[in-house]
């Protein structure tokens, strides 16, 4: 007598048997729909812990020796970006024309930080490409990037006149992003009390 003798027509199994092969289809169902919601994410938003709080404690030397540095107290009292950057950094390259322009505005002032880049390399990169910054300092051991939460450079954030962090971009400023992201909200933060 075989197997398929006991099993009544129209039944698959016998009575009892459990279908044991649903489960790695189960399994690749459900990574499916998880990988499938992943991919419908933008990379580009990374999220920020800082957001509306007050940027971290930091005092900074400066770059430049006729520039100031830079400390958590210089953010207060005007809305500002303080953009961290590299002279390693090839994105940061391609939105020092961007940073330039801002700065000829006269709009907000601009502060940069040059994150764990040899001090002479970066004082050559801004003269190589203008020098777009109020104040520049130097952040050799990369730890006050970290208390921003850098991603990676180049990164650019607003803070508020309370010296609150109110916006982080990732990535290089550009023509497009400047238009549609910063300067709307910088524009906002002016016209607050």
């Amino acid at each position: 007598m075989q197997l398929h003798d006991h099993v009544p027509p129209g039944r698959p199994f016998p009575p009892g048997a459990r279908p044991f092969y649903l489960i790695p289809i189960a399994c690749f169902i459900g990574l499916f729909i998880v990988f499938g919601l992943g991919l419908t994410k933008n990379p580009a938003i990374l999220p920020s812990a800082l957001i509306d709080k007050p940027a971290p404690s930091f005092d900074l030397p400066p770059l430049l020796a006729d520039h100031p540095g830079l400390a958590q107290a210089d953010l207060k009292g005007k809305p500002v970006l303080v953009n961290f950057f590299a002279s390693w950094c090839a994105p940061c390259r391609e939105e020092a024309p961007v940073l330039a322009g801002l700065a000829a505005s006269g709009d907000v002032a601009i502060f940069g930080i040059d994150y764990k880049d040899n001090p002479a390399a970066g004082r050559k990169f801004l003269e190589a490409l203008g020098n777009p910054y109020q104040r520049v300092a130097v952040d050799a051991a990369g730890r006050t990037a970290i208390d921003f939460g850098l991603y990676g450079v180049p990164e650019t954030y607003i803070v508020d006149a309370k010296g609150s962090i109110r916006y982080r971009l990732p990535g290089a400023l550009t023509p497009e992003n400047l238009q549609s992201e910063i300067l709307p909200r910088l524009a906002a933060l002016q016209r607050q009390p």
